[in-house]
């Protein structure tokens, strides 16, 4: 119920959280969580494909400077995820996770 009534932000927010909290057990589980971390990549390369796709139309509201910020860090995330879910290691989560927690922490204000 609390995800129909929340605003777009706080979803996003939600999400974000997440998907790191989804990198965080793969990362200290013991043994490293491969698997864990590949289905964290996939969960997370959907949901910044569409932050992507949304700063990339004409429509958004968004100055160009924030736009342009949202894509360096997209593009970033995307490739990260890809090298994830190719050779999954504990220690490219990292990023991940705190690009995650810092931008859900900006929706949320």
């Amino acid at each position: 119920m609390a995800q129909t009534t929340a605003n777009p932000r706080e979803r996003d927010a939600q999400l974000l959280l997440r998907a790191a909290a989804r990198f965080a057990a793969a990362q200290t589980s013991s043994p490293f969580d491969q698997s864990g971390a590949r289905q964290a990549a996939v969960f997370n390369r959907k949901l910044w494909t569409v932050f992507l796709s949304s700063v990339m139309r004409a429509e958004n509201p968004l100055d160009a400077g924030t736009k342009a910020n949202i894509r360096k860090i997209a593009l970033f995330v995307l490739g990260r995820c890809s090298s994830v879910e190719a050779e999954p290691r504990a220690e490219q989560l990292t990023a991940l996770i705190n690009i995650n927690r810092n931008i859900a922490e900006g929706l949320r204000g």
